[in-house]
């Protein structure tokens, strides 16, 4: 029997994350010698705020270090509770709140416990590279509907209306935007919730994880907030990995109509489990604790993607939509495509924009169509504003020794 005959269809049918390969390509170039800015990081670099790195320390002091329950901490739940009651402004009793692996397993399982063979998700194109596969693998048919630049890369209402079919089960949404940044206003929502409440079949799922990284000094408007009567069909999925810096503490939380959150926490019983107690704990003291690192980090975010627009605009060829949230900025390169590199090479599509930055220049960046918009590349601004500058500035003369 060979060893690839034990792997399943439905895993055959996914990919590997972009953003794994590509730091699997930058560690190897690293090993040969190559001084490469890496632009690809989809986390933030500063370190976890010293407040909750110490919740977690009393924790374990206390030891709070057995099985937690499966479905979160009665601490962590309220927690949650009452962060999406001053964010959303929905009041959710704990037993309608789940904690997860991250928002990713979040998600995983919201999927897992709703598809059947054949149902259709809609996701707005350019999208997060996991969601996709996370609809195939769990038997369901992912639907890209398709933004432009000149749209802000926002879905609008036609395009929703026309993607909705009678197996539609969910919309995905994620504002802001991972890869983009967009972030839908009051009146982008208004127009959606108008097709969803004409389509009673449609759920919602929101992925609200940069949602405290906005940069218009406005606050981040949740759909429900804009039609409240969706909240019966709606699943709110957030965690602490952006806003706060916790990547590795792998904390997310979702609430939602109580069938809902009941069969999600069943499907977990029987995969992870609780998350990591300890890193409850902590997050119980990033959403109740003080909330200035929030503030301090959106800040430099802000002055940071700032420098990069300013850069990046700079550059014939490429064609930049200013991000209001998140720490990506997603530059169209069609324009690059078709010249030639010094070594002869003609540039064909946004994998050959990447490679060429990657070698020409040493900056590492993600090729768009993985995010389901060919002709782009993603470049994060979750790194130093000296890489950024350097970054940007490689970027700009490797474009210009194009022909």
């Amino acid at each position: 029997m060979s060893t690839a005959s034990i792997v399943s269809d439905r895993i055959r049918r996914i990919k590997l994350s972009p953003s794994v390969a590509a730091r699997a390509i930058i560690a190897d170039l690293r090993e040969q010698g190559r001084e490469i800015i890496d632009l690809t990081i989809g986390e933030p670099d500063f370190s976890t705020p010293a407040h909750i790195i110490d919740a977690a320390k009393r924790a374990m002091d206390a030891g709070q270090t057995k099985y937690p329950t499966s479905q979160g901490t009665t601490a962590l739940r309220r927690a949650a509770q009452a962060r999406i009651k001053e964010d959303v402004g929905q009041d959710y009793p704990i037993a309608q709140i789940i904690v997860s692996t991250g928002a990713k397993q979040v998600i995983f399982n919201a999927l897992g416990a709703t598809l059947n063979d054949g149902d259709e998700v809609i996701i707005p194109a350019p999208f997060w590279v996991s969601y996709p596969d996370m609809v195939v693998v769990n038997g369901g048919v992912p639907v890209a509907v398709a933004t432009t630049p000149e749209q802000q890369y926002k879905l609008t209402p036609e395009a929703l209306e026309a993607a909705i079919t009678p197996r539609t089960k969910w919309l995905m949404m994620n504002s802001p935007s991972n890869p983009t940044g967009a972030l839908y206003t009051r009146e982008d929502l208004e127009g959606l919730a108008e097709v969803l409440k004409r389509h009673p079949q449609v759920w919602l799922m929101t992925d609200d994880i940069y949602a405290r990284l906005n940069f218009t000094g406005e606050p981040t408007v949740h759909p429900v907030q804009v039609a409240p009567e969706l909240a019966a069909r709606t699943l709110i999925i957030n965690g602490v990995s952006k806003a706060y810096a916790m990547t590795g503490w792998r904390i997310g939380y979702g609430a939602g109509p109580a069938d809902l959150i009941k069969a999600m926490a069943v499907l977990q019983s029987q995969s992870t489990s609780g998350a990591c107690s300890i890193s409850q704990a902590a997050a119980v003291e990033a959403l109740s604790g003080p909330q200035d690192c929030v503030r301090e980090f959106a800040g430099i975010f802000r002055q940071r993607r700032d420098a990069a627009v300013e850069r990046l605009s700079q550059v014939p060829g490429l064609k930049v939509v200013v991000p209001d949230g998140a720490f990506y900025v997603f530059p169209d390169c069609n324009g690059l495509l078709g010249k030639t590199t010094p070594d002869g090479k003609v540039l064909e599509n946004d994998t050959d924009v990447t490679h060429y930055l990657l070698r020409e220049a040493g900056v590492a960046v993600i090729d768009g169509h993985a995010y389901g918009a060919p002709g782009t590349f993603r470049l994060s601004f979750a790194a130093s504003l000296d890489d950024i500058e350097k970054g940007c500035e490689g970027i700009r003369a490797a474009c210009a020794r194009l022909s």
